[in-house]
This record gives C-alpha cells, structure tokens and sequence, in this order.
C-alpha cells in the first residue's frame, strides 16, 4: 500500500471465555490513535466521539450497547507528546513494556493510573522486576502465537501472582483457545474464529443439507419472483425475521412492507434472496454472534463498493464476501462446502481462488479488515474502504438488531 494521509481503521474482538465480544482492540494505520478518538479543541468533539461509537457499538442477542476500546499506544510517543484527554470508561490503554525499564515506564504510566486509566501491559521484560507496576494493571496481555500447551503454560504462569485478569493474544485456532481457557486467561483475542472445527471432507449434516438446498434454490438464476416467494412463504420464521429486516432501520422505507412479494417488488429479487440466505445461515450455525457480526460487516462493504465503482451486479458482492464463511457457521473445510452448495461461477472463483473482480475485491476487503495494511494494492482507495468499513458496521448493527428481534 502506498502511503496516504487518510488513517486507516478497523477493529479485532476480545473475547471472555464464552466467546462473547467484551471489547475490540483498534487496528490504525497511524502509530498515535489514541488521537483519532481525543477530542480535539479546534474541531467538533462530537465527530470524534461519533468516531468511537461507530467502532464500539453492536448489537448483542437484539441489544445495543457499546464495548470498551482497546487502543495501542507507544510509550515512546506518550513520552514525547503526552496522552490526549479520552474518555475512560470507554478505552483501555494498550502498552507494550519492550525496551523500557521500570523506572522510566513507571514515570509515564503511574500518573496515567492515578488518572483512572486502564492499562493492559505487554511484553513485560521482567514480571518480578515489574511487579510494583504490574500489580496496578487492570489487565495482563501474553501473546500465546505459535506456542505449545507447555509454552503457553510456561508463558503465563509468571503472572499468576499479581491476580490480574490475563489476556492471550494471537490465538489462531480452536485448540489454542481451549489451551488458553485452562491456563487461568480471562480474556482471548486472535483470529480462531476464521478456523472451521472442521474434519477434512466432512459432509453437512441433514440439517445443514435442508438449508443448503434452500440456498441453492434461493440462488437459482431461473427462479421467478413468484417461487421465489413460495419458497420462503413455507417457513414462517424466515418469513417473520425477513419482514422484520426490510422493515428495520437497515432500509429506513417510507412504508412498511407486509408481505414477501411486497419485498421483492420495492426492494428486488437480488435484496430479498440475500436476507432470506442470511437468516437461514444464522438460525442453523448456534455460533458466536460475532462471526454472523463480521460476515455480514464484510459482504457489505464488499456490496457499497462494487456500489460506489459501478460495478456490475453488487449484490453478489454482498454474497461472495458472507459466504466467504458460511464453511465457519457449518463447520465445514472450505473445498466441501463448495462442492455441497451450487453458486454462481464468479462467487465459486471468488471463494477457492480469490481471483478475479470479486475474488480480488473480497481479499482486499479481509485484508482491511484484519489490519494488513501492507496486503493492499499500491492503487488502494484508503477513503473510500474506511468509509464503507465504518458504514457497514452501522448497517451490520441495525440489521443484527432487526434479525434478533
């Protein structure tokens, strides 16, 4: 990615041990974000408290409320320029302790607890040297990427004393958080959820078979409007919870909408088939609300910018970017599920190679959304990505309302 003056920004979940979202640490593009977040006496102080929500807020089992922010800071910069004023019980200040000693750590940081500041510290170079520090954290981070059970007990029991609530991070699959719950963490953050439980070449279960063969029909090319209708009509709880959709904040209409063939004609066939997908995906996953969370974030954003550059048929953009893991929700590997579920050529492509206009859209959209900044095309429109991003969080958060209601 070549360098631009417009921050980037996304956000990584932390979860406690029921996989439930407590937090989300913020990814920036700018070493100092903790200023992106501060209310700035020359500018509006509502933008930026805007700017907090718009990264914070979910909606929870069909409830809004907002998470605390974790935001990396350096201690080398809060040594030159100062800690903006934010606003504490919305963030944790997130420090890393390499190259530091007590003494010159100490300086800048016990001020900021006697603020009422909460620290999660990292890379500790000594936990005995530092305990008089580390007994005042409010919270323990270990990075726990690529250890063993052994290493990540190892890792973690230094800290056990200080009777703080410890947080792995880097847990990149299912086994790794199991290791981590038994070890005393509290608190898991890493990419696990983007790991199937899954059996290689594990077939659906017969379930999982009905709502793939309602997917595939939903997403046959011939279907007409009026057994499209049909199909859904059968099943009153799709039937309930899409109604309930098109009619929330998500689509702010005029007039509400009463019936399913209603739907098609105001919204369209493409709108309709893309909500009854979602909600049959999500009634049959009994997964993590955050993982229907971040797919239905991604297949979003993927949507407002086929939108916004004109491209051909941006719905499907909406589907490659959700069924990019629907093989998560089901428990599948990846190849399975693609050979179980029909989809159109471009979506297939897009998914088993991630090549062409889709595939390259939908890599570049994961890649924002994970922070990897430096996988973005050199010709990567920043302003427009953090746009779509912060928007299809809010849509995300309205449409989760509506489909828990």
């Amino acid at each position: 990615m070549s360098p631009s003056s417009h921050i980037l920004l996304a956000r990584q979940p932390i979860f406690d041990q029921h996989q439930k979202v407590i937090a989300y640490a913020l990814l920036s593009s700018d070493a100092d974000v903790s200023r992106l977040v501060a209310p700035s006496p020359d500018e509006d102080s509502l933008s930026s408290a805007m700017l907090l929500d718009a990264y914070t807020s979910i909606s929870d089992q069909g409830e809004v409320k907002k998470v605390a922010a974790f935001l990396p800071i350096s201690l080398s910069l809060l040594l030159k320029t100062g800690l903006p004023s934010l606003p504490k019980k919305q963030v944790v200040l997130d420090i890393s302790l390499r190259g530091f000693d007590l003494n010159s750590a100490g300086k800048i940081l016990v001020p900021l607890i006697k603020e009422g500041y909460r620290l999660c510290l990292s890379d500790i170079p000594d936990p005995q040297l530092f305990a008089p520090l580390l007994k005042h954290a409010y919270i323990l981070k270990v990075a726990v990427r690529g250890l063993n059970n052994q290493e990540i007990l190892e890792a973690s029991r230094p800290y056990w004393e200080f009777k703080r609530p410890m947080l792995a991070s880097g847990i990149d699959d299912y086994a790794a958080l199991e290791t981590c719950i038994e070890q005393h963490f509290r608190l898991f953050q890493g990419n696990f959820l983007s790991q199937p439980r899954a059996i290689k070449g594990q077939k659906a279960k017969a379930n999982q078979l009905i709502m793939l063969q309602l997917i595939q029909s939903l997403h046959d090319p011939n279907v007409s409007p009026e057994t499209l209708e049909k199909l859904i009509i059968q099943d009153p709880v799709l039937t309930y919870k899409l109604l309930r959709i098109v009619n929330s904040a998500a689509y702010a209409l005029v007039r509400e909408i009463e019936s399913i063939a209603q739907a098609v004609v105001l919204l369209g066939l493409e709108q309709v088939r893309k909500w009854a997908t979602v909600i049959s995906l999500d009634a049959q996953s009994g997964k993590p609300e955050e993982l229907t969370r971040t797919l239905l974030t991604r297949g979003h954003m993927c949507e407002l910018i086929a939108q916004k550059q004109r491209r051909p048929n941006a719905a499907a953009y909406f589907m490659a970017g959700m069924m990019s893991g629907i093989h998560l929700l089901l428990d599948l590997d990846k190849d399975s599920m693609l050979e179980q579920l029909p989809l159109a050529e471009d979506i297939i492509q897009a998914l088993a190679e991630g090549t062409g206009p889709m595939g390259e859209l939908l890599t570049q959209v994961m890649a924002y959304e994970s922070g990897d900044w430096d996988l973005l095309p050199t010709d990567f429109n920043a302003a427009l990505f953090e746009q779509t991003y912060r928007e299809s969080l809010k849509w995300t958060q309205e449409s989760m309302q509506a489909l828990n209601e």
